[in-house]
């Protein structure tokens, strides 16, 4: 074989531009990866910014927040505040790239892109994949919004419906990447009904994608949806010269989209259009910038220098995020640097004596575990977006009022959040003292939590624990505990 050969072989296997862009993005949008290897989630302040693409939360390297769950979380609380900073968010990406993200940023289509690479027949676009193009649009409408907002405004409880009942992302991403990790197996006991439905929906989407293209893209994801609103005006995105089209349709022939005109709101801008239009009429642009087209083509091509200058960049800047999310940031180092003694002579199992901690309350008061012996004591770690936690607050209140004098209790909220408990808890009239956890959660540390919520603590009169899991309690369940852990 001549080396001319062998080359234009090696090339055959070569990933193209954007499936390195893809990969890229994935691995920026999950850049914590000592996350997948210890089996736990993020938790610094980075994590309060929402990324472009649909990427869980609560996936083990994510290192900022999903904007469909923010949005979704937003709305739910749309009672005590206005989330005028996730909206803000979703404007700036809007207007900024438009769907843009879904071709090029999102981990979600990138997973949809490689399934789709599998040899089975295929099924084609018509006007059935049309008209389904619709129902992300209706599940925006239902599922991102309504629910939320009805939850919220009528219940006074937080439901991200999207995201608890249909989301892919959260199931592959979030749960399966948390329950893959040994260090998780307790969380097979909070598994039920929802998770085992949501399974099923995962399977049926990755399934369709095989044989259909984007198949949750283009019919079910509600992001793709908001962000198709901003194709005709957002800064990247591909646009047409009328003066080279002669209408002769092969850039609607070979996209995969149900696109009924080159850039309209199901275009990805993936730029395929480009480089099937014989005339050089179409280019995928950032402003004025042509990043693919004719304009970037044969003598115009990039000097090889700047080629290298752009990629050594792209490598610096990611192995810096790498460093950084992985080694320094402040969160990590915090918990790196835990003293050995507190694991080594207290503990969180049962049997084992809690470590001392102290917290302000929201009433002014402040709560000291220390001050706590020879009573019962319940601690109960909870968020406001978090569902079973917000229904079980009343239970708490309730065995709170049943034995003032025998038992302390406090419900501690994560520091890692940009939401306002102490406002969302106004409307309660809650009687037990109420707190946010310190700088880093330091008390999550102590009771050996997660990001995976409720979590219930229950010590003895001793100080020992007697009870710890992250799982939902009933009114009865907590009083049975009490019983146990008051003998």
């Amino acid at each position: 074989m001549d080396k001319r050969n062998m080359v234009s072989r090696l090339q055959a296997f070569r990933p193209a531009k954007r499936r390195l862009v893809q990969l890229y993005a994935a691995l920026l949008h999950n850049a914590y990866l000592r996350g997948f290897i210890e089996g736990k989630i993020y938790e610094g302040k980075a994590k309060a910014l929402c990324v472009p693409g649909l990427n869980c939360y609560s996936c083990p390297g994510a290192t900022g927040a999903c904007p469909l769950g923010a949005l979704q979380n937003a709305l739910a609380a749309a009672g005590h505040r206005a989330g005028w900073y996730v909206l803000g968010m979703i404007l700036l990406f809007g207007v900024m790239l438009g769907r843009t993200v879904c071709g090029w940023l999102c981990p979600m289509g990138l997973i949809q892109d490689l399934l789709h690479k599998l040899p089975v027949p295929k099924i084609r676009k018509g006007k059935a994949t049309r008209a389904l193009s619709w129902v992300k649009y209706v599940i925006l409408a239902v599922f991102v919004i309504a629910l939320p907002l009805y939850y919220a405004l009528a219940r006074g409880l937080p439901l991200p419906a999207f995201c608890k009942y249909i989301c892919p992302a959260g199931t592959l991403e979030g749960a399966a990447g948390h329950l893959a990790n040994p260090a998780n197996a307790s969380m097979f006991e909070m598994l039920g009904r929802v998770f085992t439905s949501k399974w099923v929906i995962l399977v049926a989407i990755l399934l369709a994608c095989v044989f259909c293209y984007r198949s949750f893209c283009r019919f079910l994801c509600p992001l793709g949806a908001i962000y198709g609103l901003f194709n005709r005006f957002s800064l990247v995105g591909v646009q047409t010269d009328p003066d080279r089209c002669n209408g002769c349709g092969a850039c609607l022939r070979v996209c995969e989209m149900d696109i009924r005109r080159v850039g309209d709101r199901e275009c990805i801008q993936c730029g395929k259009c480009a480089e099937a239009c014989s005339r050089g009429a179409i280019s995928l642009k950032a402003g004025k910038i042509t990043l693919k087209g004719p304009e970037t083509g044969g003598e115009k091509k990039p000097a090889r220098s700047r080629k290298i200058l752009f990629r050594s960049a792209a490598l610096a800047l990611l192995c810096l995020v790498l460093v950084w999310f992985n080694f320094l940031d402040p969160s990590v180092r915090q918990h790196e640097n835990l003293p050995a003694e507190s694991a080594a002579v207290v503990g969180y199992e049962p049997g084992q004596r809690l470590a001392d901690f102290s917290l302000p309350c929201y009433d002014g008061s402040e709560f000291r575990l220390a001050d706590t012996r020879g009573k019962v004591v319940f601690i109960n770690r909870w968020a406001t977006w978090c569902t079973p936690c917000v229904v079980e607050l009343p239970y708490f209140e309730e065995l709170y009022k049943a034995h003032p004098e025998d038992v302390a209790m406090i419900v501690i909220h994560p520091e890692m959040t940009v939401e306002d408990p102490e406002a969302f808890l106004a409307d309660l009239s809650l009687t037990m003292p109420c707190a946010t956890d310190g700088a880093g959660d330091p008390v999550k540390e102590i009771v050996g939590g997660t990001a995976t919520l409720p979590q219930t603590i229950v010590l003895n009169r001793r100080g020992e624990v007697v009870y710890n899991s992250v799982s939902s309690v009933s009114s009865e369940k907590l009083e049975a505990l009490y019983r146990e852990a008051a003998e």
